[in-house]
């Protein structure tokens, strides 16, 4: 199989002439240091640049983040190392390293030192906890030393390349070179180590134009590699990948397989020559710097060549040729969310091929190991090698005994038992294939669906898909495109019963679903289909519905899913193996309500721990069976909005009683008033300490006992607004002046006495002369009282006459059904009311009037139209123990009020409050 290098350029950052590149381990930053004397920081996932460092007027041709230290390294051409502090730009220190151009610089993995190299073709090491002593001297060069590398498998050698046409390899302690590497012809510009643990390679380049790869174990040259044109500038083993990149002053970056040393690909960026390439372990980043800038690639993929068995409960993978198995079975302690499995890696041997992908088939029996354009199949077990062929792409049946090749764009195999088969050609061509319960292939603008034993075409789908997974059962099949996802249903039946010879059966799939979100990998779990995105969660598909499992910190790929363990295994790039709680029967329960088959959903149920019941309650919502998800849901805030939304009042109460919420309390009233549930109601109301809304359903039912401890209950809750609405209402006039006074709002009172209340005014006439003098003697004094300035006060024992007759009034009690006839207070005339009581012998007053003193009754009555004291309606319960008595007036008299010009009353008695508590929905009026 060819290497899938998938080249996607991340970052291009033009500048002056790069001559050195690297890159930092945790963050996402290339440093690049300038021939003009700078160095600059870019970020390559936002394509900034964010950090720039002045060093000299110079060239700076080496720079290296040392990490652990948190340090920029530097050389250039005054001969001066700098360090500088990359998160404060500070310098730390600087010195003179050589006696001319300083060429490179390497970083000790592990210990505190720094390799220098220049055109005095000496090397140095020195100590930066001692202060940066040169703590050792390397000779042996005859010409400008170019570049120096430490050896990843052992950190105590390194090699060095010179002008002087030779690679020698030295040893840390040893002043003198190991050995010497002679081949080039011309001077050596760089060299590099092979990272993988199975061969021990060097590479080098130089200014003959040739690559050579060195077997520095015999000391001999194993590999030349040619097709640069001119200086070869930097060469690279890729730590990760099976690639060799070697750049050139002819401007271009040869990409070669590092096995079979084939050229794979060319890149050429038209930025001039190449100086520089740099790689790190655990990237697929690429950064190279050339004449006019800086470029950094993603070379492959990062998904790691992986497969588990999730029968056997096996995980199989590869580091560069070397096969691994891991047992999830010998994981003894229980595992946590999302923490790295401590997993006994077991080495099974070596493959022929460099794997770039390893695949289980359904049963786990065997595995194959793509790449170089090559298939094995092994068994799982022992590795023994059972089949092996030509292939771009291979593909496993749902049935573990069949398997499809891609060999090139317009012919695909089919073997069974591990014998071809079949084989055919699609009629507009072959650019991936699927495997699964039937054969997918896709010509580059569609997908079509093939049957494995018959070939014959079943459906064309016009989606152009990355993967394709099928469910067990095959009733649903998930398409992953570059941007969304499709959950199809797959009708075999419609497909059995289709005419013999028919093909593109259109009634084969139904679209299920169509979800905006790129899936990384994927697989499924029953009707559940589980899958990783572009946001690095780990998320699940079940009946329309999204459910988070988990959010990753960084990529990770799905492995399987174990349901002994009901744990779903992932790993990332670097293998490391996580795995997440996931409860099988939560997933078969969701998979029975979605086939509607609630006979197994109730069976399964009981295997729900409590704990996720709510989740699984919250699908059932989803799916509309609100009822079922009420009788499942262990969430109290849940189960009470699913009563409400199913009107289960007894339900709703019960749950508002154990919360005791006044929030609750108030929606279930709302509730039970549109049900017409109206004791409920007040209830509910009460206990939200609702009184606006007690106010209007007792004024609404003409409840005059539920007035009266309204208003009690708002007095002592201090809500006076409240209070003094219900009193006032209810005719007490000497309560609404208590609130008055009690409240501090003693003008207020006066004007209210004054109209309503004619015998109290001289008391609180007193009250106010004293508060008012306080603040200014002569206000106070010039407010008058009644009983002294009578004059003053037309009418105002008339006044005195009408209160008590209207007060005897306001003792009657009016049922509530001789509303419609009672008379209206507009109306009514208390004064000759009371005039006709006194002839009547009904009412004798206890005030003596002057006969000299004349008024009216409308100065008497000119303001009181809405205060029901004249009687209090009565609710027809209260009627039935009240005694019989004869009504003529309304609940209400109109009653004594100051001139039309004197001042309103303003009712808001406190700032404190709550004015709006009077007023309730619409809905709610309507209903009453």
């Amino acid at each position: 199989m060819p290497l899938r290098l998938d080249i996607k350029r991340k970052l291009t950052a033009r500048s002056d002439r790069v001559k050195s590149v690297d890159l930092h381990p945790t963050e996402p930053w290339m440093l690049c240091s300038l021939y003009q004397g700078n160095v600059n920081i870019w970020n390559h996932e936002t394509q900034t640049l964010v950090k720039t460092f002045e060093i000299c007027d110079v060239p700076v041709r080496t720079a290296k983040f040392v990490p652990r230290k948190n340090w920029v390294v530097t050389g250039s051409d005054d001969m001066q190392v700098r360090v500088f502090n990359y998160n404060t730009l500070e310098r730390v220190h600087s010195f003179e390293a050589h006696s001319d151009y300083v060429r490179c610089i390497a970083v000790h993995p592990t210990q505190p030192f720094i390799l220098t190299c220049s055109d005095d073709m000496l090397i140095k090491l020195w100590n930066w906890e001692k202060g940066w002593i040169g703590q050792q001297m390397f000779e042996g060069h005859t010409h400008y030393v170019m570049q120096i590398v430490f050896n990843p498998k052992d950190n105590n050698t390194f090699a060095s390349a010179s002008l002087d046409r030779t690679v020698k390899v030295w040893q840390l302690g040893s002043s003198t070179a190991n050995f010497t590497l002679e081949g080039h012809e011309k001077g050596v510009n760089c060299v590099d180590y092979y990272h993988g643990g199975d061969k021990p390679y060097l590479i080098s380049g130089a200014d003959d134009k040739y690559v050579k790869i060195w077997d520095y174990q015999n000391k001999t040259c194993v590999q030349t590699l040619e097709g640069h044109t001119y200086n070869i500038t930097a060469v690279c083993f890729h730590p990760e990948l099976p690639i060799i990149l070697t750049g050139s002053e002819d401007g271009t970056v040869r990409i070669w397989h590092a096995g079979t040393y084939r050229l794979e690909s060319s890149l050429n960026y038209g930025f001039e020559r190449v100086w520089t390439i740099a790689c790190m372990r655990g990237s697929n980043n690429v950064s190279i710097g050339y004449d006019e800038g800086s470029v950094m690639v993603k070379v492959g993929r990062e998904e790691p060549a992986v497969s588990m068995d999730s029968v056997g409960g096996k995980i199989v993978w590869a580091k560069h040729s070397e096969i691994q198995q891991v047992n999830l079975k010998a994981l003894g302690e229980e595992a946590q969310d999302g923490e790295r499995l401590p997993l006994a890696v077991k080495d099974m041997g070596a493959c022929e091929i460099y794997p770039q992908t390893i695949q289980h088939n359904p049963n786990g029996r065997f595995l194959v190991v793509c790449g170089d354009g090559e298939y094995i199949i092994y068994t799982s077990m022992a590795l023994r090698n059972k089949a092996f062929g030509q292939a771009s792409e291979f593909v496993w049946a749902a049935d573990s005994s069949q398997y499809a090749v891609r060999e090139s764009n317009t012919t695909v195999r089919v073997f069974k038992n591990f014998k071809e088969k079949k084989s055919f050609k699609p009629d507009y061509g072959v650019d991936g294939i699927f495997g699964g319960y039937l054969l997918g292939v896709s010509p580059g603008c569609g997908l079509s669906f093939y049957d494995w034993d018959t070939l014959k075409l079943i459906r064309r789908i016009d989606i152009q898909p990355t993967h394709v997974y099928w469910a067990e059962n095959a009733s649903l099949v998930a398409l992953a495109t570059s941007e969304q996802y499709f959950i199809l249903k797959y009708h075999a039946d419609a497909v059995a019963n289709a005419p013999e010879n028919s093909e593109d059966i259109e009634d084969a799939f139904e679209m299920v679903a169509q979800i905006s979100e790129v899936v990384k990998t994927g697989l499924w779990v029953g009707d559940c289909f589980i899958y990783t995105n572009s946001v690095n969660r780990v998320n699940y598909f079940v009946g329309g519905e999204v459910v988070t499992v988990s959010h990753l910190d960084r990529p990770m790929y799905l492995l399987g899913y174990v349901p002994r363990d009901n744990r779903l295994y992932l790993c990332d790039k670097e293998l490391s193996v996580v795995s997440y709680s996931l409860l099988l029967s939560v997933l078969e329960y969701q998979t029975a309500v979605m086939r509607k088959d609630f006979e197994t959903a109730d069976k399964v149920l009981p295997t729900v721990p409590k704990e996720h019941r709510t989740r699984v309650a919250h699908f059932l919502e989803k799916q509309g069976f609100k009822e079922e998800a009420l009788a499942v849901s262990t969430d109290p805030e849940h189960r009470f909005e699913l009563a409400l939304a199913l009107g289960d009042l007894n339900t709703a109460h019960s749950l508002a009683k154990e919360a005791n919420s006044q929030q609750k309390w108030r929606q279930l009233a709302s509730l039970a008033t549109q049900k017409g549930k109206l004791c409920l109601a007040q209830e509910c109301l009460h206990q939200a300490q609702d009184f606006g809304g007690l106010l209007l359903l007792a004024t609404s039912t003409g409840n005059a006992s539920m007035i009266q401890k309204l208003g009690t209950d708002a007095d002592d809750t201090g809500k006076n607004n409240i209070s003094f609405l219900s009193y006032f209402i209810l005719g007490d006039l000497d309560k609404c002046l208590e609130i008055l006074l009690k409240t501090d709002r003693i003008p207020e009172a006066a004007f209210f006495a004054r109209t309503y209340a004619p015998s109290k005014i001289s008391s609180i006439v007193k009250l106010w002369k004293e508060k008012l003098s306080a603040v200014s003697e002569k206000a106070g004094q010039s407010l008058a009282d009644p009983e002294q300035y009578e004059n003053l006060f037309p009418g105002y024992r008339e006044a005195l006459k009408v209160e008590q007759f209207l007060r005897e009034e306001s003792k009657k009690k009016i049922p509530s059904s001789a509303f419609p006839t009672v008379q209206s207070n507009v109306d009514r005339k208390p004064f000759e009311e009371m005039l006709a009581a006194e002839q009547e012998n009904r009412f004798k007053a206890n005030v003596n009037i002057d006969e000299s003193m004349t008024t009216t009754a409308g100065v008497i009555t000119n303001r009181l139209q809405d205060l029901n004291i004249g009687g209090k309606l009565i609710s027809p319960a209260e009627q039935a123990s009240a005694p019989e008595k004869t009504v003529k007036s309304n609940s209400s008299s109109r009653p004594l009020t100051v001139e039309e010009d004197d001042l309103d009353l303003d009712l808001e008695i406190d700032d404190n409050i709550d004015t709006t508590g009077v007023n309730l929905d619409d809905d709610l009026l309507e209903e009453d």
